[in-house]
């Protein structure tokens, strides 16, 4: 069975877009590339047993295993040596993809304290989308009473758009929940 996201993409929304932007190509129509989860630990310098709950509880968000990142050079000041392992990251692609964000827009953003949307700047100038998570206890899939230390996330979206505008327009189309400026 296909991602609920993934035909909604091709029904409804790659048609939309295209109305929208005013592309005659329908191969032009951004879509969705893959999902980057990046949690970084930087306690990991002095401990590399913490990074163990942080790989179990992002292989639990993600549904797949996150691969281990090192530092990529020496800085004495964060007694951090090359190549020690100082985060987590895992890439979504395909079905996945869809699911996950499926389950980001509707299940974990509205459970953030105090939400009111996420911010509108977080594009890069290239169409890919940014979100930084403040804990990861948002997620459904994570056992509140296993977690020792509340550690953050970035999400990265990234998509085939050429530029920010149509970047947004299709994630807005998604149901991103986007900040209004008031």
């Amino acid at each position: 069975m296909a991602a609920r996201l993934k035909e909604k993409y091709q029904k409804e929304i790659k048609g939309a877009l295209q109305k929208e932007l005013g592309l005659e190509n329908p191969m032009a129509v951004p879509r969705l590339e893959k999902i980057v989860l990046n949690m970084g630990l930087g306690e990991a310098t002095q401990n590399s047993k913490m990074l163990d709950p942080l790989v179990a509880d992002l292989a639990a968000i993600a549904g797949q295993k996150p691969v281990a990142t090192r530092a990529k050079k020496s800085i004495a000041a964060f007694k951090v040596r090359e190549g020690m392992p100082i985060g987590a990251m895992v890439t979504l692609r395909g079905d996945t993809m869809y699911e996950f964000l499926d389950r980001l827009i509707s299940v974990a953003l509205p459970r953030v304290r105090d939400f009111r949307g996420v911010s509108t700047k977080s594009f890069d100038g290239r169409g890919n989308y940014t979100l930084g998570i403040r804990d990861q206890l948002i997620f459904a899939e994570i056992d509140y009473s296993k977690v020792d230390k509340l550690k953050g996330m970035n999400i990265t979206i990234v998509t085939s758009a050429r530029d920010d505008n149509s970047a947004r327009a299709l994630l807005r189309q998604f149901g991103m929940p986007f900040r209004t400026a008031a």
